[in-house]
């Protein structure tokens, strides 16, 4: 393992590098004793966006828990998505002396001064899930497949109004997509766009409200919220005397504030069917949403597994190995390509989510009555 001590000592003064190496026992080949060979007393810092969400607090724990089986002691915190909070946070992890950084950004392009500080300690950062961009001081990328996100997610709605079994339509659309300081709501909206867009092209989809660019349909910090007023408004402005008939959501929390808005109108009751809903996270709420007829889809993505392949990364670079990748080229963050290893997420809705999540043990039962 190499002297992170050391290179934190160099950033401060020549004379605090001294010291430091010599109570540190610094040997010929520039490496403390203490600090060779296995992960043992080292110390990994994870930055994770908010606790405001389900699946970042299991993200959180996936990561602990991962990192702890393999002898890291770790340091994790929360930035309640404010951007400048993480930062001071990350700054403190760097002061702290941790040995390497998983970080999951809560503004993707905020962390270039202090991954700076990151890489003059020598401390290594995997960027977890969302992509950190505009800095070469991101070492790996750890996520899912997320064009394949928004292809399950159109491709859901497709199949569910029936047009690849030869409907016509026409059927209205609205949609949504993430939070445009976070790279993945590009790709996510992009995949959908894939799937839905030859058939808006045909007039068999039809976006009365007319906004169909990425800029017109994200949602800041993926707030619940900040979409039911945006569904409000499009109900308001655009369906008086038409109703809606699938809604692209990228995220589960979206989509319950969706729902929010729909129900509001009435939808759900009587002869006023709810629209096909999309999510992602496959997060309680949505899953009782899900069995209750309510929303109608979710992507689901194992954070167990994510976890495992951030944890990975960081054991593989602090003993001087190179990590398992099988991406190499999609994921340029405006420097650099950044080393992606990508799993597969899975389209979840009321027919399979006993067999994907409780059968495999991401959920019992009971916590989805």
């Amino acid at each position: 393992m190499r002297n992170r001590r050391a290179a934190l000592a160099a950033v401060a003064t020549a004379a605090s590098l001294a010291l430091t190496l010599s109570a540190c026992g610094q040997n010929s080949e520039g490496g403390s004793e203490e600090d060779k060979g296995g992960s043992e007393g080292a110390t990994v810092g994870i930055a994770m966006p908010t606790k405001s969400s389900e699946r970042w607090i299991a993200d959180g724990a996936n990561v602990e828990k991962e990192l702890k089986a393999k002898g890291f002691k770790t340091k994790l915190v929360f930035g309640e998505d404010d951007p400048d909070q993480q930062v001071s946070q990350i700054e403190n992890m760097i002061t702290q002396g941790v040995d390497a950084l998983i970080v999951a950004a809560i503004d993707n392009k905020s962390l270039g001064n202090v991954l700076q500080q990151a890489k003059d300690a020598d401390i290594p950062v995997v960027s977890y899930d969302r992509l950190i961009l505009g800095t070469e001081n991101v070492d790996y990328y750890a996520s899912f497949d997320n064009e394949k996100v928004g292809e399950l997610q159109g491709g859901y709605i497709v199949d569910k109004l029936g047009l690849k079994a030869g409907k016509k339509g026409p059927f209205n659309i609205e949609l949504f997509a993430g939070s445009n300081d976070d790279n993945n709501t590009r790709y996510f909206f992009q995949g959908a766009m894939n799937v839905l867009k030859p058939y808006m092209d045909k007039g068999q989809l039809v976006v009365r409200s007319k906004q169909t660019d990425l800029n017109q349909v994200t949602t800041l910090r993926w707030d619940g919220g900040t979409a039911q007023k945006r569904m409000d408004d499009l109900l308001t402005s655009s369906y008086r005397n038409a109703r809606v008939d699938a809604v692209l959501s990228p995220y589960d929390g979206i989509s319950i504030g969706i729902l929010s808005a729909l129900k509001s109108d009435g939808y759900g009751t009587g002869s006023k069917a709810m629209p096909v809903v999309t999510g992602q996270d496959a997060e309680v709420a949505s899953l009782k949403s899900i069995i209750s007829g309510q929303q109608t889809q979710t992507v689901f993505k194992d954070l167990r597994e994510l976890a495992k392949v951030a944890a990975n990364m960081v054991d593989a670079v602090l003993n001087d190995k190179k990590p398992e990748v099988n991406d190499t080229k999609s994921y340029d963050n405006g420097s650099k390509v950044v080393p992606a290893y990508l799993l597969q997420p899975v389209s979840v809705d009321k027919s399979n989510y006993k067999q994907v999540l409780v059968d495999g043990g991401y959920y019992t039962e009971d916590q989805l009555k």
